[in-house]
């Protein structure tokens, strides 16, 4: 799908003008999520596919900002992309966290985990395990943490 389309996608139905898709919905969506978001695409009539990772990432979170959630929930983000794209999808989040959105990052990788997070759950085989605040966690607690270790196995 081209950029205007796919980040109009989940609301498509509110979009509706009778039958037919109402083009300056879509379009109102599109600029404003493209000039928020940094969306770096030489115009809507882009294919989604033929952008950077991180620019495909930024449009599916254009696609869901667009709905006005409360809540923003991201499963490994930054899967896949380069190191640049990663560090502008962080900073993303941040701002989001900061603008009042409650943002839950899922992610494996622990730099990001410890990077983007106010406050981080570790869980393991479907239990939490811990909750640490940004203050507290080291990667040493965290990983022992999402191993299953106590604090009493560790002493």
């Amino acid at each position: 799908m081209n950029c205007r389309d796919n980040m109009s996608l989940a609301q498509i139905d509110d979009l509706k003008a009778g039958p037919f898709v109402a083009e300056g919905a879509e379009m109102a969506i599109f600029d404003k999520y493209h000039k928020q978001l940094d969306i770096r695409t030489p115009g809507w009539k882009q294919q989604v596919g033929n952008l950077s990772g991180g620019n495909q990432q930024k449009i599916v979170i254009g696609k869901w900002l667009s709905m006005h959630p409360k809540v923003l929930i991201v499963d490994e983000p930054t899967r896949g992309i380069d190191v640049g794209s990663k560090s502008e999808i962080h900073k993303l989040l941040r701002e989001l966290a900061a603008q009042g959105y409650a943002v839950m990052v899922i992610s494996s990788e622990m730099p990001e985990v410890l990077h983007v997070s106010d406050r981080i759950v570790a869980m393991y085989s479907g239990r939490i395990m811990r909750t640490f605040t940004s203050d507290e966690v080291t990667e040493d607690n965290l990983i022992q943490a999402i191993s299953g270790m106590t604090s009493e196995q560790v002493a």
